[in-house]
C-alpha cells in the first residue's frame, strides 16, 4: 500500500483517536537509507501544523547509539549502525517511561556531525500525546529487539528498493565531505549489509509506506 504523508499522518491521528490511553506511541521502522529520518520528520510536521494541538514529539532510536569509545574496546567500530551497537535496553527504558507518562523523560539524540550521542537532548513533555519513534531495528525479529514492539501502538515500515537504498547510502557519505571510493566502501562493508539485515529479519508493520525514488 503507497500512501502520501498527509494520507498516513490521517491514518495516524484516526488510530489515535480510537485509542484508550494518555499516549499514543508510533514506531517507524525500515532499513538504513528507505527514508525513516525524512519522513519522520515530515509526519511530525504535518501533527504540528495545527491537526493536533502540536501535541507531538519525535524520539530518535538514533540516540542509543554506543559511544565510540566503548565501540572500540569492543572492536565493533567497524561494524557501527549494527543490531549490536545500540543500547536497546536503554531505549526500551525510555519508551517504558514514555508509555507511563510519569512526567517529563529525556532521551538522547545522535549528532552525524560529530558522531556521537548527545544526552538529554529531547524532551517529552505531559502534553506529548502523540510520539513517534525512528529506527532501523525497530521491527527486528530478535532478542533482545522483538520485545521493542510491544511499546508501539502503530507501526508502520518505510520502504525502498535496494538500488534505491545504495544509491542514498552512498550519497549520504558523500555529503559528508568522502571520495566516491570511501563512500562506496562505506556503504557496501556496514549500511548494505545492515540494511540487507532489517529487509530479511523484520516483522511486518500494520502499514507500509513506500518511499522510492
Amino acid at each position: 500500500m503507497s500512501l502520501n504523508i498527509l494520507a498516513l499522518t490521517q491514518k495516524i491521528l484516526d488510530a489515535a483517536s480510537a485509542h484508550q490511553g494518555d499516549r499514543f506511541i508510533v514506531g517507524i521502522a525500515g532499513a538504513p537509507g528507505a527514508g525513516k529520518s525524512t519522513v519522520s520528520e515530515l509526519l511530525l510536521q504535518a501533527l504540528q501544523d495545527g491537526i493536533s494541538d502540536g501535541d507531538a514529539v519525535l524520539v530518535p532510536m538514533d540516540g542509543f547509539h554506543l559511544d565510540n569509545v566503548i565501540l572500540d574496546a569492543r572492536d565493533l567500530r567497524s561494524k557501527k549502525g549494527a543490531p549490536e551497537t545500540f543500547d536497546c535496553v536503554g531505549y526500551m527504558k525510555v519508551l517504558e517511561r514514555i508509555r507511563a507518562n510519569v512526567g517529563e523523560t529525556f532521551s538522547p539524540s545522535f549528532d552525524r556531525t560529530l558522531d556521537l550521542a548527545r544526552a538529554g537532548a529531547i524532551c517529552v513533555a505531559a502534553q506529548h500525546k502523540i510520539i513517534l519513534t525512528e529506527g532501523n531495528y525497530l521491527l527486528l525479529d530478535e532478542a533482545p529487539w522483538r520485545d521493542v514492539r510491544c511499546y508501539f501502538d502503530l507501526t508502520i515500515c518505510i520502504e525502498a528498493d535496494m538500488p534505491t537504498l545504495e544509491r542514498r547510502l552512498m550519497k549520504r557519505w558523500l555529503d559528508h565531505g568522502l571520495s566516491d571510493t570511501e563512500a562506496r566502501q562505506r556503504a557496501e562493508l556496514n549500511d548494505l549489509p545492515n540494511a540487507r539485515y532489517v529487509v530479511d529479519h523484520s516483522m511486518s508493520a500494520d502499514i507500509l509506506f513506500l518511499n522510492g525514488d
